[in-house]
């Protein structure tokens, strides 16, 4: 493990450690990859780094000070943490005028005022043009970090004056290595690791979360009997299912990982399943669909997920994709 603790990203640590030891801070860091892989605890690291009372050693933050507990909180006096009000929300350019405002003004008690915006993908474009200004104008005490999923999803002009850090998800044995040494039996940590897709951050609020797991297991078990279900029956569910957009929008994310999966068995790959626990399912329906019907159903969900996120009618989108789906006894 490295000195900051972050699973799985020693590169990324060893460099951004090197920042701050050798003076060398950029004003403002971009840090992308998946959800769940790491981004908010690297950054979250980074700034204990700086503003650590109690360094053991330079650059390497205690965690055990007030001020690196109220970090890791995301309640310190010269920290912001701003994001959408909900995953697949909108970041706001009022948000971003707060930020301004919390900048012109100096540390209160630190040596940085750190900004954290996350899933910054999620800002509308004045609050990206906002950002832009703050980049421009950024104090020497200012400390910008911001997560997303990729740079392609951010304005040129923002992913240029930022230091970039690509985070990849890892290895599934290293992720349920990782769990195990948590606490979590083998067969959890297997399937966690698997869920997951390599993003230790995720496997451990899957872990933590029950419900989480619970509302996995009953949305895939609506997948299966969909399969076999009439239309009448089809646009029943996609009413009550459109009637939350988050539940709608968690629900196809569950379910394009389970049709990919299909998808890979019935192209004859030998990748690991995410599903493990459904592999048995999966297997079945892979040997009565055709490789193109499948991979055109993966592909109506990808562009279902990524038309809820612009704000489609989400009624009318439920129905489309379940009307689309093959019907399997």
């Amino acid at each position: 493990m490295n000195p900051w603790e972050v699973f799985g990203h020693d590169w990324a640590v060893e460099m951004l450690h090197g920042h701050v030891v050798h003076g060398a801070l950029r004003h403002a860091y971009l840090i992308t990859g998946p959800g769940g892989v790491g981004r908010r605890t690297l950054a979250i690291r980074l700034a204990q780094a700086v503003n650590c009372q109690t360094p053991g050693t330079p650059g390497v933050p205690c965690r055990t000070c007030r001020a690196c507990k109220q970090i890791e909180a995301g309640q310190n006096i010269d920290l912001m943490v701003i994001q959408a009000d909900h995953e697949g929300g909108t970041l706001k350019v009022e948000q971003v005028r707060e930020v301004q405002k919390f900048l012109s003004l100096k540390p209160y008690q630190s040596a940085f005022k750190i900004v954290i915006f996350l899933r910054f993908q999620e800002a509308n474009l004045n609050a990206a043009n906002a950002l832009l200004k703050t980049l421009e104008e950024a104090p020497s005490y200012g400390l910008l970090l911001l997560t997303a999923d990729n740079a392609e999803q951010l304005l040129p002009t923002i992913v240029s004056r930022c230091e970039i850090l690509r985070l990849r998800p890892l290895g599934v044995d290293a992720v349920q290595t990782f769990l195990e040494m948590r606490g979590l039996e083998i067969d959890k940590a297997r399937l966690l690791a698997h869920l997951s897709d390599g993003r230790p951050g995720y496997a451990l609020r899957l872990a933590e979360d029950d419900k989480t797991l619970a509302f996995r297991a009953e949305k895939l078990d609506d997948l299966r009997r969909l399969l076999a279900a009439p239309a009448r029956e089809r646009f029943g569910y996609a009413e009550k299912l459109a009637k939350d957009k988050d539940i709608l929008r968690r629900t196809l994310f569950l379910w394009l990982s389970w049709w990919r999966d299909v998808l890979l068995r019935t192209a004859g790959a030998q990748t690991a399943l995410t599903n493990i626990d459904r592999a048995d399912e999966i297997e079945i329906v892979a040997g009565g669909l055709s490789l193109p019907d499948v991979r055109k159903t993966a592909r109506a969900l990808e562009d279902a997920v990524e038309k809820l996120e612009k704000n489609v009618n989400a009624r009318l989108l439920a129905e489309v994709t379940l009307m689309d789906w093959p019907r399997i006894r």
